[in-house]
């Protein structure tokens, strides 16, 4: 429903301004983002399980999790995974289909590595939330942080608007960042959007925000849990 509800938009904007391209793209690139971006956004979006564990934060259910021998950080992320993969593999079936019947085009080729490159965005996605839900340790509203970066990442991941639709240096400065690996250059690259390079230099911009974000949360983390158990929780 979403999806459909965005290409009719998109088709309504180009009609509307009596064109048949946008930015360099016609109608049917419009149809293709909308139907894969609305897909890919679903895929790599962790509100879910970043609420999970600020709320096993607050209520002390994290004391559980405290003393398995699996870290609290390693027990999410393989149900993030699991729950990720659960999602591609039962819903990949409907942007195929309705690109392959409306014609909306698709390199097929691509298509192994766009799904390798999600999961490895899945991991900086979930070191962000880790990192959000962390702040429970401190703040007793930390799910305000969630809204906030939700917001964030719906014009930075592209999934509201394509990512070249903005003016430089804004969009280059935008697609630089890790948080176009969310949307915008998976689905750039499978529709032929973006090129291999630009897709490439994504891979290496979320390595560089994996690095960053494991140094931040393990911060965050340790000083909240030395905190915690420092009142006898």
């Amino acid at each position: 429903m979403t999806s459909g509800i965005e290409a009719l938009l998109w088709m309504a904007i180009l009609t509307g301004m009596g064109k048949t391209e946008l930015g360099g793209f016609g109608r049917e690139s419009y149809l293709a983002y909308a139907l894969w971006g609305n897909f890919i956004g679903r895929v790599t979006a962790n509100w879910m399980y970043e609420y999970m564990m600020m709320e096993d934060i607050e209520t002390g259910r994290v004391n559980s999790i405290l003393v398995r021998p699996i870290s609290f950080f390693e027990f999410y992320l393989s149900q993030f995974i699991g729950y990720k993969g659960l999602i591609l593999l039962s819903s990949i079936v409907f942007p195929i289909v309705t690109c392959s019947l409306f014609g909306a085009p698709v390199i097929w080729s691509r298509l192994p590595l766009m799904i390798l490159g999600l999961f490895y965005y899945l991991i900086f996605c979930h070191l962000v939330s880790f990192t959000v839900a962390s702040m429970a340790f401190y703040l007793n509203k930390a799910h305000a942080f969630t809204m906030i970066k939700n917001m964030a990442l719906w014009i930075f991941s592209g999934e509201l608007i394509p990512l070249d639709l903005f003016p430089e240096p804004l969009k280059s400065w935008i697609i630089s960042l890790p948080f176009a690996s969310a949307v915008y250059l998976p689905v750039g690259y499978v529709i032929g959007r973006v090129d291999f390079v630009t897709w490439r230099q994504g891979l290496m911009s979320v390595t560089i925000g994996i690095l960053v974000m494991s140094v931040v949360a393990q911060q965050i983390w340790s000083r909240g849990v030395r905190q915690y158990t420092g009142t006898g929780a």
